[in-house]
């Protein structure tokens, strides 16, 4: 059976793969009317919605495994990369959307961490004169305030991706500063004006209206707030694209399905990738939301970009 499937993904990527690129991008079509597209199919809005719903549902507790097989385990560069473009100080108040295994959140923790343990330590070395009970109290204070009034909050529109997050939290030890909140990046239950700083990390392709997820990111940050994107997106180099293509459409499904029993969802998120803007485009659409200083920072080649702008 899986011999099967695995002839008629290859035909069709074929056909797809010997189509014009423009042929491609007009497929594309975001928001075209009450139709859509998920992956290479054309549906309705809500059932996109539901269709999205049901990948991250089933695939969950095997989305960490996978992420690290799909990608050789460079998205955790990719992560760090987008963490250390952040620069979050002690204080900072992130709101992470389509976070639900708390990768990004836990990444932020450790780097608010490192941040408050240096400037403890410059402290102290400025201060010679201090007895050894006034340094003492100097690190319990830290302990127990570890992130100088930093939080984080990890929202997501799936039940089955928090439930993970939340395990993977209380086994690796995150409790201080990070919570986790059920809602849709399309219109999120926080007030006005609120983050310092919105991430979504491999997440925003699959959200049905991008252009309202942009206008909610920009409604719930404070001005000055900043907003990045870690997402998958077009490789410039042809000889590298093709390669990239062959990889996408031919691996990454059959590692869905012996790593994780799932062929289809795979196959979804790889087509997902090559339905998603490029990078200008993407750009465009974030200043059209409000941002400004808007940027992006190609990674591997473009395989991955990080989008970024202001709230001013």
């Amino acid at each position: 059976m899986a011999a099967v499937r695995l002839w008629r993904w290859r035909c069709r990527c074929r056909a797809l793969l010997s189509r014009p690129a423009g042929a491609v991008r007009a497929q594309r079509g975001l928001a075209a009317g009450p139709e859509m597209h998920f992956g290479f199919q054309t549906v309705t809005e809500e059932e996109r919605r539901e269709k999205i719903y049901q990948v991250f549902e089933t695939v969950a507790k095997k989305y960490d495994v996978m992420n690290d097989s799909m990608t050789l385990g460079i998205h955790r560069v990719w992560k760090d990369i987008l963490v250390h473009k952040m620069n979050p100080c002690p204080g900072t108040l992130l709101l992470d959307v389509a976070g639900g295994t708390g990768d990004i959140a836990f990444r932020f923790i450790n780097y608010v961490r490192s941040v408050r343990q240096r400037q403890l330590q410059r402290k102290l070395k400025h201060n010679q004169n201090l007895s050894w009970q006034e340094i003492f109290e100097s690190y319990q204070e830290d302990k127990f305030n570890s992130l100088g009034d930093s939080q984080v909050v990890v929202c997501d529109i799936n039940r089955e991706m928090l439930k993970v997050g939340k395990q993977k939290a209380q086994r690796l030890g995150y409790s201080e500063g990070l919570s986790w909140v059920l809602g849709n990046a399309e219109e999120l239950p926080f007030d006005d004006d609120k983050f310092d700083v919105y991430t979504i990390a491999f997440g925003i392709r699959n959200v049905t209206r991008i252009d309202l997820a942009l206008q909610e990111a920009y409604r719930v940050l404070k001005p000055g707030g900043r907003f990045l994107c870690l997402e998958f997106s077009h490789v410039s180099n042809p000889l590298l694209s093709r390669l990239y293509d062959l990889y996408s459409f031919q691996v990454i499904p059959v590692l869905g399905e012996v790593i994780a029993g799932d062929w289809r969802s795979y196959q979804y998120l790889v087509e997902s990738i090559r339905q998603f803007p490029p990078q200008e485009e993407l750009k465009a659409m974030i200043e059209d939301a409000g941002f400004f200083k808007v940027d992006y920072e190609n990674l591997n080649f473009g395989i991955v970009a990080i989008h970024s702008g202001f709230k001013l």
